[in-house]
């Protein structure tokens, strides 16, 4: 499927050959999400192995000028890259705890990723972020409550590398240089939030924060009194409304990008309060 999205975007042999590098990681990683569904491995040999996927794919996007926001720095943008993939991968195996909510969450934001791209040229992408829409689409048919199927750790890390190496390409066509480094932020800004949520209530109870628990933001939810489908509606719903903030933020002029930051930062971070207030146990 990805190989003939890639043909229709007219993509070149370059294009195929990056396109392979940057999903030989996502892979790599699926498979020790498989192993660590069937042995439960320690968190570490996880955090190892994508450490190394990390470092992989930032490497190749950095030497191949494929870094959506550089900073200049090719060892600043190594950091930053390693850190969101590290990062977001990590977020959104945090996040697959509800029927659908990681699922669906993921076909929001790469929809959201599409029309960015194509809307500043980047086809090559906006093909690959399709390709993700339509797989977590039909696998969300199965997944949404009651689940039939689920993801586990392989299908939650190999989607969590490949948004996230997706994100970093982009290139949003912003007014500020703050505004084109908030805008994925933005897409994914939903699992960022559960994933702070869940770390900062662990350690303010003195448990590790790779332990699991009934901490997340759909487990808040449904102790608030709503259900599994309507608490995975809602988070859809949100992961739609950021997604929006991000899209928005490259048709607004320079002011009003400003406003939208700042609203959509001060939004996010009522959310944050307003979760973590909420009961975690």
């Amino acid at each position: 499927m990805t190989y003939g999205a890639l043909i229709i975007s007219g993509a070149g042999a370059d294009n195929f050959w990056l396109a392979t590098s940057l999903l030989g990681p996502a892979v790599l990683i699926g498979v020790i999400g498989l192993w660590d569904d069937i042995k439960n491995l320690h968190p570490l040999p996880r955090f190892i192995g994508q450490s190394i996927a990390g470092v992989v794919v930032a490497s190749l996007l950095i030497l191949t000028n494929n870094v959506g926001n550089p900073t200049g720095s090719t060892i600043l943008d190594i950091f930053i890259t390693v850190l969101w993939i590290v990062g977001i991968c990590n977020s959104i195996n945090f996040f697959d705890n509800l029927d659908g909510g990681a699922t669906g969450t993921i076909a929001i934001s790469a929809l959201a990723l599409s029309v960015l791209t194509l809307g500043n040229g980047q086809s090559f992408l906006a093909a690959l972020s399709l390709v993700v829409v339509g797989a977590t689409l039909g696998f969300l048919v199965w997944n949404k409550f009651p689940a039939k199927i689920y993801m586990g750790d392989a299908g939650a890390l190999f989607l969590g590398v490949l948004i996230a190496t997706l994100t970093t390409r982009l290139n949003p066509e912003t007014h500020t240089k703050i505004a084109s480094f908030a805008t994925p932020i933005l897409l994914l800004a939903i699992p960022i939030l559960d994933t702070l949520v869940a770390v900062l209530s662990r350690i303010s109870r003195g448990v590790s924060p790779f332990q699991g628990g009934q901490d997340h933001l759909s487990h808040r939810l449904m102790r608030q009194g709503m259900s599994r489908k309507k608490s995975a509606v809602l988070l859809w719903s949100l992961s739609a409304v950021f997604s929006s903030f991000a899209i928005m933020l490259t048709v607004v002029d320079k002011s009003l990008e400003n406003y939208l930051l700042i609203f959509s930062f001060l939004l996010w971070l009522l959310l944050l309060i307003g979760f973590f207030r909420t009961s975690d146990q």
